[in-house]
């Protein structure tokens, strides 16, 4: 499929630089290549300075990536032969269109960008002509259902693009014919009984399909912040910090409030030899118009890199961990009101641990 996805012949060459223990290098590199006669090029580890020289050395026409790859290329001084090479397309997901653009733009070839979980139980790509921000528009089977399995009402957008009922659109995105190529978890049955539930697989993913049936992520299940009684995901806040120019990569996750609930919190990773005010983060978040009034961050942390895996994704699970008293970068907050941010001081940090204790929360603050 991913072969005649990207048009694979004999003649091609896939520069493949990603782990092989991963699904991407592995069904969207090797395999395709296998059936295709193809070459593959296999690179030691994927590197930005290596990237254009390894595929003029090579000849390689194909790149397969997940996650942020495209983003980190993006980072390297830009040179006027940038699009002097031989790359015809690049496959993956994960990518932003906005990311998709510029490295079509400034490297020369097509990138097409699918959705679909390492498991290989459903898969779909875009298409060229799809809204900005969508993953694409998804065979039928394809849903966004509650937890109850009922499937979610389309979502409602005001003038401005601002969602107006992400409390009932916004499900789990399921394969609602069967689990594909999933053959379950080795050993690991609770696991897979979260995954294949009634005959069909849940993803684990959230997202929202608008009026035209065009399907948008929307973050993990275990992702969901909660605000004065709202639900709502994390990825249109991450899209929305991304906009500002300084801004190479945002991570938004629910930290604990210290009455109920939770506040919202980013971490900020800046463009390689930038730095970001966070007044000038604050203003260009306000005149945001699709920003809803508690998706605005309580809690702001500014580093030069965010914790990522092997494949570079984002590894949120260590930044809620750390919450508000991350050391990986300046943290910045804003109490209820506020019109910017301000140095989480030590003094602030001495108050907000004696305000959870007051309310019998102090336990999150070590979960």
């Amino acid at each position: 499929m991913i072969a005649e996805t990207v048009g694979l012949l004999e003649d091609d060459v896939a520069y493949v630089s990603l782990p092989l223990f991963h699904s991407n290098p592995l069904m969207c590199g090797y395999v395709p290549t296998l059936i295709r006669g193809s070459t593959m090029a296999l690179a030691s580890r994927f590197s930005v300075r290596r990237f254009l020289p390894d595929v003029r050395m090579y000849g390689a026409t194909y790149f397969p990536y997940s996650g942020k790859p495209l983003s980190h290329l993006l980072t390297a001084p830009e040179k006027p032969n940038d699009a002097d090479n031989p790359l015809r397309v690049a496959y993956g997901n994960e990518g932003s269109w906005r990311t998709i653009e510029r490295f079509e733009r400034r490297f020369g070839c097509r990138v097409i960008d699918g959705f679909g979980p390492s498991e290989g139980a459903m898969g779909f790509p875009r298409a060229p002509s799809d809204p900005p921000g969508s993953v694409g528009r998804p065979p039928a089977h394809i849903k966004v259902l509650d937890e109850n399995g009922r499937e979610c009402p389309v979502a409602k957008f005001d003038q401005d693009g601002k969602i107006l009922n992400a409390d009932e659109c916004v499900g789990e995105i399921v394969n609602t014919e069967g689990v594909g190529r999933f053959e379950g978890y080795y050993n690991n049955p609770e696991a897979e009984a979260r995954r294949v539930r009634d005959g069909m697989y849940w993803s684990g993913d959230l997202g929202y399909m608008d009026e035209r049936g065009f399907l948008y992520f929307a973050g993990r299940t275990e992702d969901w912040i909660r605000v004065d009684g709202e639900n709502f995901p994390p990825h249109p806040i991450e899209d929305l910090v991304e906009r500002h120019p300084t801004v190479f990569a945002c991570a938004a996750y629910a930290v604990p409030d210290e009455s109920a609930s939770d506040r919202v919190m980013i971490a900020v990773q800046t463009q390689p030899g930038r730095s970001i005010d966070p007044g000038d983060l604050f203003s260009f978040l306000a005149s945001q118009p699709d920003l809803s009034p508690k998706w605005l961050p309580t809690y702001v942390v500014i580093t030069s890199e965010l914790p990522r895996g092997v494949t570079g994704k984002v590894l949120v699970r260590e930044l809620r961990r750390e919450k508000f008293f991350s050391r990986r970068g300046e943290v910045f907050w804003r109490e209820r009101g506020e019109s910017g941010f301000k140095p989480f001081a030590p003094d602030d940090e001495k108050r907000l641990r004696a305000a959870f204790e007051a309310s019998g929360r102090a336990r999150l603050l070590d979960l």
